[in-house]
């Protein structure tokens, strides 16, 4: 009997070891090919929010770390610079609508100095499907409205849902989510306007920082 036992001990012994000696295989052959898709997937995105036509550099190498209450909480937020000829022309950042109906709502926002924007996505949320879901642009348009919007000290006030007397689209049924990306889209951009003098002495951006 102790035989037995011992006989299927070790034979499950060798089999993890077999097991996780090719999980480890595994991770280390495919680790480049995940490691490329979710570069290519941040590069289509930073396209998005930035058109491409504006920068000449690599804007994926220009991210560094800030924190700010305008970005709707105290964690470290990436943010990358795009540079026509070395020269800084606009911003994307990640901010956090904190205020969302089901929580925080993550955006990657895409502005110039001067207040104007350029694109915004919204890359994670979890807001109720059918109704606040509508910021993700597979299922609206309704984020595209932002873009070529610029925001100055005279238009604040309309920089707004239009329950709240501005000039942005509500959903059905859900004030409350828009109403947070279009908040968090303001002070956001208000931030990046303050940001181009103190580019040079913010840190740059390590994997530690999330």
């Amino acid at each position: 009997m102790l035989d037995v036992i011992k006989k299927n001990s070790i034979t499950l012994a060798i089999f993890a070891a077999i097991t996780t000696g090719l999980t480890a295989i595994i991770h280390v052959v495919t680790q480049p090919d995940i490691q490329l898709q979710m570069t290519l997937k941040q590069q289509n995105i930073l396209n998005e929010v930035i058109p491409p036509i504006l920068y000449n550099n690599n804007i994926q190498s220009s991210c560094y770390s800030v924190s700010n209450p305008a970005l709707g909480d105290t964690e470290k937020h990436r943010l990358y610079v795009a540079k026509k000829d070395n020269k800084p022309i606009a911003i994307a950042i990640e901010t956090t609508a904190p205020d969302g109906y089901a929580g925080n709502i993550q955006i990657i926002i895409g502005a110039n100095f001067d207040g104007l924007i350029y694109g915004i996505r919204v890359v994670e949320h979890h807001e109720t499907p059918g109704l606040g879901d509508k910021i993700e642009l597979r299922l609206s348009n309704w984020v595209n409205s932002f873009q070529n919007q610029k925001i100055i000290s005279s238009n604040l006030d309309e920089f707004a849902v239009k329950k709240d007397g501005g000039h942005f689209d509500q959903f059905t049924g859900a004030t409350i989510t828009p109403r947070a990306v279009v908040n968090a889209v303001k002070r956001t951009v208000l931030y990046i306007q303050t940001l181009q003098k103190t580019l040079a002495a913010l840190p740059l951006y390590n994997m530690s920082d999330k």
